[in-house]
């Protein structure tokens, strides 16, 4: 393992108490960065903590709650730390239906987690920051916010928001010295497939050159240097982690 230097920074992961977000958040730990994990999720919360040990917390919040997240904000800037990163990582997969069937309540609730969620968790921690005229922010997207799942469309049409939303924060904040970036991951093998169909799931598969689903310690190597001082030029773009299936 690569060693990144992140001692003395304080990062949040939104959804950190699982997959991706939790694999992050160990590798952040590793490279000497305090770490809080922001998640819905009270038990795996107190599981995530515990397994990490030594320099990881937790916020019960709710991403969508504006308020909420100001409040878990301010409690982790006074008794952390100022945070200089930021990994948006929560998010839903929603369910499976074509575009003339999907439920319109199903697609409200999966763009406001995602793509309300994830610019409501920017807009908070942007002003500290800015304060400090240093952050790293990493959102995670999806391959499929690239080119499109059928049957998922409202999950591809919030994590291109996402990609649209990174752009204009990185141009936004550049002159701050924030670098905002974007990682659009393949299918890895996590707890969202358990809201997916076995036949959506091989779709999936089958379209990844590297035959094989994401490694999440994949996902957490990349986004280690993307939050790192080594990462002082690049801004407002997006690193691919599809396992070549994005076509560009």
């Amino acid at each position: 393992m690569n060693n990144i230097d992140l001692n003395g920074q304080t990062a949040v992961v939104t959804g950190g108490a699982q997959g991706i977000g939790f694999a992050i958040a160990q590798r952040l730990l590793r490279s000497g960065a305090k770490v809080s994990l922001w998640d819905l999720n009270r038990e795996a919360l107190d599981i995530a903590v515990e397994a990490l040990g030594e320099g990881a917390s937790a916020k019960q919040v709710d991403i969508t709650d504006l308020a909420g997240l100001n409040r878990v904000h301010a409690e982790v800037e006074d008794e952390v730390g100022a945070v200089s990163i930021l990994v948006n990582s929560a998010g839903i997969a929603g369910k499976n239906a074509t575009v003339e069937d999907y439920d319109p309540d199903e697609w409200r609730k999966v763009v406001e987690i995602n793509l309300n969620g994830t610019f409501y968790v920017n807009k908070v921690v942007i002003p500290s920051m800015k304060a400090h005229n240093y952050g790293r922010i990493v959102n995670i997207a999806s391959v499929a916010g690239k080119e499109g799942n059928p049957s998922l469309s409202a999950y591809s049409a919030a994590k291109a928001g996402v990609l649209g939303l990174t752009k204009s924060l990185g141009k936004e904040l550049a002159k701050h010295d924030i670098a905002v970036n974007a990682v659009t991951p393949a299918t890895a093998n996590t707890r969202i497939l358990e809201t997916l169909t076995k036949e959506f799931i091989d779709y999936m598969l089958v379209r990844i050159p590297r035959g094989r689903f994401l490694e999440v310690e994949e996902a957490a190597a990349m986004v280690a240097w993307l939050v790192s001082k080594d990462n002082s030029f690049t801004t407002a773009s997006v690193f691919d982690l599809s396992g070549g299936r994005a076509t560009y």
